[in-house]
């Protein structure tokens, strides 16, 4: 793509991230899913989700390689790329080399990321210096390759490694200042969450600059009830590929138990 016009692409893609008319993405994990999304008037962009995207190479997401997660990104891109709309890409921690990853990326048409602030490798919280650092050069990697609106979406893991609220501030403002568009605050894969109360802090402390993760299912914070709080973002990770996956089962379950 174009430099010029990629660019564009992701300065509008960093617009679309408005807490008073909150973007919704529909996490993709395949060509496929990507191309349904992509297809949607009313879909506004196209992000991806690791830990789908490693499912269906029957990976763990933390065990995923750059290049296992970019041979999938690569024909996500192929489709979603020709259409016009924004592809952003979730690059986990953002892999040994920071900037080569995002200029590999936005080799490929992508112009947004997901980059989490721990070690995939040691599996441990990186410190808050090493984390802001990484992502002044990934934005550094996009400016140097002509697309310096690339929208970094910074997640942070504190909550999961035992951390506090306070700390996901502390971090999240952090990030912000070192040029994140937005933070997404993990609330770790057992259960932690985010509460209600901890979501309407963290709208307050980052002006809105929030991504938040729609869970499905009773009991969850609803679309609407997150955009009266006024997130900037709402992103669904894997639970499309979980709804899929989830009817995939029930159907073959059926279609094979008739013959018995």
């Amino acid at each position: 793509m174009d430099p010029v016009a990629q660019n564009a692409l992701a300065a509008q893609f960093r617009a679309l991230h408005n807490p008073k008319d909150t973007l919704i993405l529909g996490n993709v994990f395949d060509a496929t899913t990507a191309s349904i999304i992509a297809s949607l008037p009313t879909s506004k962009a196209v992000a991806t989700a690791s830990f789908a995207i490693a499912a269906t190479q029957g990976i763990d997401d933390d065990d995923m390689t750059m290049d296992q997660n970019f041979n999938m990104l690569k024909n996500i891109a192929k489709v979603v790329v020709p259409t016009g709309k924004p592809l952003t890409a979730d690059l986990q921690d953002g892999y040994e080399d920071v900037k080569a990853t995002i200029q590999q990326a936005i080799a490929l048409g992508i112009v947004g990321c997901n980059l989490e602030d721990v070690d995939s490798k040691a599996r441990t919280l990186r410190s808050l210096d090493d984390a802001v650092a990484r992502i002044k050069l990934a934005l550094q990697a996009a400016e140097q390759v002509q697309v310096p609106q690339f929208a970094i979406n910074a997640r942070t893991d504190v909550l999961a490694h035992g951390g506090t609220i306070e700390e996901a501030i502390e971090r999240g403002q952090a990030y912000l200042n070192a040029g994140a568009n937005t933070v997404f605050v993990w609330g770790g894969p057992k259960g932690r969450g985010v509460s209600r109360e901890e979501v309407e802090k963290l709208v307050v402390a980052f002006d809105g600059r929030l991504n938040v993760i729609k869970r499905f299912g009773e009991g969850f914070l609803s679309v609407s009830e997150l955009k009266t709080i006024g997130v900037a973002r709402i992103s669904v990770g894997p639970g499309l590929y979980r709804i899929a996956m989830n009817a995939y089962k029930e159907a073959a379950e059926n279609l094979l138990s008739a013959g018995i």
